[in-house]
């Protein structure tokens, strides 16, 4: 089985649509391809109770949990706005992704 398209990938810059954390924004630590998510940097924070191990001392840690991609619109990189994403092919004939709204290239 062949994983899904994404259109988000690993460092682009996204705004959160709806949840508890509305509004914010940040940049994609990580993708969950075959779970359809994204970890988005000061997201979908939590709180989690750790147990001293050898490798640290333990504690409350705050964290980022994943928010399923649904959720996030990527970020215009001309106005900050959120945006959808087209693909389209330059005239070198490399395949790009681009703001929808503004028609910017995404820098991949």
């Amino acid at each position: 089985m062949t994983a899904p398209k994404m259109k988000m990938r690993k460092g682009d810059k996204v705004i959160v649509m709806v949840g508890k954390d509305k509004g914010k924004r940040g940049q994609v630590l990580k993708m969950l391809v075959n779970e359809r998510k994204a970890i988005v940097q000061g997201v979908n924070m939590v709180k989690r109770h750790t147990k001293p191990s050898q490798s640290g001392p333990g504690g409350i840690e705050s964290k980022e949990m994943p928010m399923h991609l649904s959720n996030l619109a990527l970020e215009d990189p001309k106005d900050g706005t959120a945006t959808r994403v087209g693909y389209k092919f330059l005239k070198d004939g490399k395949k790009v992704r681009y703001a929808k709204k503004s028609g910017e290239v995404f820098n991949d």
